[in-house]
């Protein structure tokens, strides 16, 4: 199976938590392939200046684990649409989040996360 990992996931893996071990368990597949979009770099990069992380050395474990997805002109064109769309069910659901679904479309693929916002959206292997 193809997922995308959210930075939801890749912070739980980086953290060891009991939701991270999910992910720990899917790397284990061999018929598994992963892809991070780019703008999850950004929010684990945060999440590592606020925590003293070495991004440098997550940034190396998501490179091995993960192949980094660009995102295009048109990707943010229809994550602005994907974002308004969502807002009718979910009133504060965000611009990266509406980027990995128009990413998820165009792969074909599932999305892992622990993010609220994914948690009733199919393909979605949604971390409890």
């Amino acid at each position: 199976m193809i997922y995308i990992i959210d930075s939801y996931a890749w912070i739980e893996y980086f953290i060891g938590s009991d939701k991270g071990a999910v992910v720990r368990n899917l790397f284990s597949e061999s018929n598994n392939k992963f892809y991070t979009v780019i703008c999850c770099l950004a929010e684990v990069q945060e999440w590592a200046l606020r925590n003293n992380k070495d991004f440098d050395d997550l940034f190396k474990v998501i490179r091995a684990s993960s192949s980094i997805l660009d995102i295009t002109e048109d990707n943010w064109i229809s994550a602005a649409k994907e974002k308004f769309e969502q807002r009718k069910m979910q009133k504060d659901f965000g611009l990266i989040d509406s980027l990995i679904l128009i990413k998820q479309k165009e792969l074909s693929c599932g999305v892992i996360s622990g993010d609220s916002h994914f948690k009733r959206l199919p393909n979605v292997c949604f971390l409890k």
